[in-house]
Parts: structure tokens; sequence; C-alpha cells
């Protein structure tokens, strides 16, 4: 089985989840015991936090890339990021990694086409729903990214990093998160919703949200992750 290598830390909380959940889809699908080879470098995410708000991504690459080659080091035969919003850099990064990388967005843009979806709405921080990111990716597959408009955008980033990237999962959050759901299947026809950012699956667990189905991002890329383990 390939050792994968994983970069947490960019969010505790998720990186924690990450950890459970690529321990439960292993006993689902593996055994009912033991646990997958990884290795976690948890970076301080102080520094990203900063460099993000700045819009200064070159810092961001050159500090992730280093962080990558110590899980190369110690022995990863691939590699992940814990979080969405540095996936902002990801090019750069497989570029320069001496180990191959797996992509949240690109597992998720493959996941939404499976199911037959064509127009998502994104949920994440700031960083993330304002970057070409998921559009580009989604558009290469035939389908459309909306974003919420920019109230809501600026609902979302404030509770994002004010409440769930410190651990702090509310009701009236998830509630409020809920509605915007609804107003946007309304107002543009969209089909699903995409949670953008490693923290959201804390506040939105269930597969459906105001009827529409949930890309869940940390458990689309755990499964990736396992199923590139498991390949000879």
């Amino acid at each position: 089985m390939k050792i994968l290598g994983m970069i947490g830390g960019t969010g505790p909380e998720s990186t924690v989840e990450y950890y459970r959940r690529l321990i439960a889809t292993y006993h689902a699908r593996v055994s009912e015991s033991g646990a997958p080879p990884i290795i976690i470098n948890s970076v301080d995410n102080k520094n990203l936090v900063k460099w993000f708000t700045a819009g200064e991504l070159a810092p961001v690459i050159d500090f992730l890339s280093a962080e990558i080659e110590r899980l190369a080091r110690a022995g990863a035969d691939f590699a992940l990021i814990a979080a969405v919003t540095p996936h902002l850099g990801f090019d750069k990064l497989r570029q320069r990694a001496s180990i191959p990388l797996l992509s949240i967005v690109e597992a998720t843009a493959d996941g939404a086409k499976k199911v037959g979806l064509r127009r998502l709405a994104l949920f994440g921080t700031r960083f993330t729903m304002q970057a070409t990111l998921f559009p580009e990716a989604f558009e290469r597959r035939g389908m459309t990214i909306v974003l919420p408009n920019e109230k809501e955008q600026e609902f979302i980033h404030e509770k994002y990093m004010g409440e769930l990237f410190v651990g702090t999962i509310l009701d009236d959050t998830r509630a409020a998160l809920i509605d915007i759901v609804e107003t946007m299947k309304r107002r543009d026809n969209v089909d699903g919703l995409i949670l953008g950012g490693t923290e959201l699956s804390l506040i939105l667990r269930e597969p459906t949200a105001a009827g529409l189905p949930v890309l869940d991002t940390t458990q689309i890329h755990v499964e990736t992750a396992l199923e590139w383990m498991l390949r000879e």
C-alpha cells in the first residue's frame, strides 16, 4: 500500500476530521481493524492566513512546497493538502513537488460529473469563492459554478473564519447557510452544493441541503486518497 503524506494544520479542526475519515473509510473498504499508512505534517497556519488575506500567493507556494518536500523525505509516496484555499497555488505546487499531489478540486469535479450535476453553488472562504479554481475545473467538464451574491459571500466568509475555522459549530449558522442554499436554488437554479472549504463539512453533515445534493469535498478527497493508496 502506498504511503499518504498529508499537509495538515492549515485548518486544525478539519485535519482531525480528515484523519478520522481516512481511518473510517479504510475500515469500510479494506479491513475491520488497523490503519492505513499516513504521514501528517501539521503546519502553522498563521502566516498562511496572513498571506491569503493580503493576496500574496508566492510565499504560500514557497512555504507549502517546502512542507511537501518534508513529507517526501519522510517517505510519502504522494500527498494532499487538507484544505481547499491553498489549492489556489496547486498547479505551481504540483510542478515543484517531487511526489504526486492529489487535488481536492479535480476530485470534486470528477465526482460531480459522475452523478450528473450541471449547475452548482459554491460555498467556501472568500478567497476560494472569488478565485477561478472551481469554475475552470468544472467548466472543463461541462458544468457551471454559481457563486452566492456579495452579501451572502461576506456572511459565509465571516462565519467560516470566525467560527468554523476555530471549531465553533452553531445551529443558527447552520440554519442560515441552508437558507442561502434555498435562496440560490430558487434564484439561480442550482442543482447541487459544493462544500468548497473542508471546515464546512463539520457543520453541513447531511447528504442534502434544501433538497439539493451536497458534495462534501473532504469525503471526496479522502475516498480518492484511499483509492490512490490501494493502486498497484
